[in-house]
Parts: C-alpha cells; structure tokens; sequence
C-alpha cells in the first residue's frame, strides 16, 4: 500500500476515495494491534479476522516490551526521573505508554473524526468535513499572553514577566497531565460507535535549528515529541502540517541520536492537558498565602481559599528546561497557536544552546508607508504648464541650466535635476525616459 508521506497542492485525502479506504484499513489495523477498538466496516472486520492469530502474537510481544521507551522516550524519562528526583513523596510519572503512533502524514487529519461523518463536535472543538478537506475549529482561535507562561524552578533562570512554579507543583501537574480523564481519550474516528478507542497519540519532529550552508555545515535539528488525549488529535493535525512528521520513533532510522551530525543534541516534549485547569491550588502543593514569598504572592502561587484553581482556572503552559538540552512543556489549553509557537519556543531553546544559529523569533518589522502613484508619466498628464515649452524654459532660465547634446539640460547648481523635454516619457517599469 502506498501511503502519502506530505501535504500539498493536489493531495486530497477525502476525494480519492480508494487512498481513503487504505488509510482507513491502515488506522484500523493499528489500533487492532494495540488492542483498541477499530472504526466498524465490514471490510475491515473480514480482513482482520484472517490477521487475529497475527495481531495476538504481536499484542503479547508488545506486552513483554510494554516497559521499553524508544529512544527519544528514553531521553524524556530520564530527564523527568533526575529533574524532579528531589521531589519529595511517591511520584508516578511515566510516559504514555502504547500511544497510538502517527507515524505518517495524514493519519490525524484522518483520525480528527469519523469516517462515516461530516460533523464532529465537542466543548473545545468542531470538526467539518468540507469540500477542501478538513475544517477544525477550536473553542479559542485567539489567546492573551498574559498570565500564561509559567517556568518550573531548578533549571535555566526564570524571566521576571514569567511565573515562577515550585518544582513540586510541576511535578504534580505532570503527572496528571499523563493521567486526563475518560472522556478526553476518546479517539474522535470511532467516537459515533459504542466501542470507542480511549488513548493516547504521539507525534514525533524534527524541527530545523541549523540551515544546510553548503560546504560550511549540514542541516541540524532538534527532535520533538508530542503527547496528546484522543481527543485532541486535531491539534497534533496542524503541528504536523507546520513542521512535518518524522515517522515511528521506534524505528532506529528515526532515532536522532544515531545521526549526531545532523541533530543538535537537544529533546524537546509537549503534552496537551485541557483537564489542568480545574486543578486547585492547594492540592497542587501550593503554600498559603501566609506562608508565600514575595514572588509567590506576586506571580499568584499560593492560596487564600482552599477552592482556589490554579491560574484561575485559565488557560497556561508550563516548561521545565536546564542546560543538559531537554525541555519538557505542558500545554492546558486546545488553542492551536500555542502548539506551533511552542515548537517554535523549543527551536529557540536549541539555538542558544547549541550556539552559532539564529534564534526563532514569531514577528516584528521595521514599516514605512509607500504609495503608487501609477508607472508611465508624460507632459499632458503631469505639467503644471501645458502650454510651456522646453524650449521657452531654456531661454528664461538659460543661466541655471547647462544644455546637452542630447537635448536635456542638467542643473549648473544642482547636477541631480535633470530638465527634460515637453514630449519625454517617463516609464518606471523599465527605468527609462524617452
């Protein structure tokens, strides 16, 4: 079967309809593999029921693997583990396990509803099928900046215009953003039948840091992997449409670290948790408000009332970054923006790290103002005196300008004004008058 690998002019997953049935087919035999219910065609159900002794086999294979990370997993947990290893208490905080993995382009956008629909709606997204393809909107196209950005403590200095997060209170978002609720793993493909896929997908990068400079140096990137609920997978659609996928990361042609000259040697993780604006202040570790510092008191880390959410129950991201190259962010919100702009934050992160490469930057511009004032000029559109000739103006102001042979005359005071004959033409397209 030949899948589609990019995006592009011409490239319509829903009008070709026999690549839709493959996609389909494929999708589904992913999901049976990881044990999850599968969209419900007849077509499908016939061809899997011939693949049953296969699909056991390779389920109890993975079951015997289910503690193996790939490689860029690897890198995430181990951050994670030695990062918050002064935390105090019992932390179980484990990476996803058996996420369904998006390993080709095409695969969310295709996943973002189900087959058998044109609608798909629920309280932070709908979804259409339309004539182009695929339509998402979320609840929020447009986010504040403010009050958003928070920065887990133990790491790289926090920027006074962020909020400074205790590392215990990270870590206990951390591990409910791995732990969201029932209803937000609801795979959307198989959400109009009654056995739905709850899970969880994943999405690997390779975000360019370093252009190719031919002769001087290879393209470098940093490597990315995104987490998400089910439920969410429109998201991991539009941040893939950006920076591309970079297939399974279990497959060792994908691990960054087997190709040292084209990474950068930095890992960056995002993890979509809508749920963690319900959290409460104090069961997040919070001090009173009593027991806060200053910039506790000032960034909104700590509580008077016991209900109090964090943030005020608003939408935030939070990262926890050092000098060793990994920076894990939580993102509790569904606005697209803010996934792209993280991919683009992390790309930064790598930069300066890795030093000689530009940092990312999302805007900003020197503007002048400019006007056309159209492109052929002559005398009988442009004249203050019509009736004036070259010749009459010569002869009035014969002391101020030097005639040429070729019948122009050049200013004696000011050699930049030139005087021109009655009949010139002044064509700006191709710079010349005649």
């Amino acid at each position: 079967m030949a899948i589609t690998k990019t995006f592009g002019v011409g490239i319509d997953f829903n009008k070709d309809t026999v690549n839709s049935k493959k996609l389909i087919q494929y999708i589904n035999l992913k999901l049976a593999a990881l044990g999850y219910p599968y969209f419900q065609d007849e077509r499908t159900a016939q061809f899997l029921e011939v693949a049953t002794p296969l699909l056991n086999n390779y389920r109890e294979k993975a079951r015997l693997l289910s503690n193996h990370l790939t490689p860029v997993g690897a890198r995430i947990q181990d951050f994670i583990n030695d990062y918050l290893s002064d935390v105090p208490g019992e932390k179980n905080i484990e990476l996803p396990q058996h996420t369904l993995v998006l390993d080709y382009h095409g695969l969310a956008r295709m996943m973002s509803m189900p087959p058998n629909a044109d609608i798909y709606e629920t309280d932070i997204v709908s979804t259409y099928r339309c004539a182009q393809g695929i339509l998402h909107n979320p609840k929020e196209d447009k986010r504040t900046t403010k009050g958003v950005f928070h920065i887990c403590e133990g790491g790289l200095p926090i920027p006074d215009d962020k909020k400074s997060v205790p590392k215990a209170t990270f870590a206990k978002l951390l591990e409910a953003a791995f732990n969201p609720p029932r209803e937000l793993k609801i795979l959307p493909y198989t959400a109009n039948q009654e056995e739905k896929a709850e899970l969880f997908v994943s999405l690997l990068l390779r975000p360019v840091v370093v252009p190719e400079v031919p002769g001087v140096t290879p393209e470098k990137t940093m490597e990315l992997r995104f987490f998400a609920p089910g439920n969410l997978i429109s998201n991991l659609d539009f941040v893939e449409s950006i920076f591309g996928n970079a297939g399974d990361p279990h497959l060792p042609e994908n691990d960054a670290a087997l190709d040292p000259e084209t990474w950068t040697g930095h890992t960056g993780c995002v993890i979509l948790a809508t749920h963690l604006i319900h959290l409460k202040k104090k069961d997040l570790g919070l001090p009173h408000y009593d027991d806060a510092t200053e910039r506790q008191r000032r960034d909104g880390m700590c509580w008077k009332d016991q209900e109090e959410k964090y943030n005020d129950g608003s939408a935030f991201k939070i990262t926890a970054r050092d000098e060793r190259g990994v920076v894990i962010t939580i993102i509790a919100d569904n606005y697209f923006g803010y996934c792209k702009k993280e991919v683009k934050t992390q790309v930064s992160y790598s930069a300066n790290l890795f030093g000689l490469a530009e940092e990312e930057h999302a805007g900003g511009a020197l503007a002048f103002p400019s006007y056309d004032l159209g492109e052929n000029f002559a005398n009988d559109s442009m004249s203050l005196s019509p009736d004036a000739t070259f010749r009459e103006v010569l002869q009035l102001y014969s002391y101020i300008m030097d005639l040429q042979p070729e019948g122009y005359a050049i200013d004696k005071n000011y050699s930049n004004i030139i005087y021109v004959p009655e009949n010139a033409r002044f064509n700006l397209f191709e710079q010349k008058v005649t």
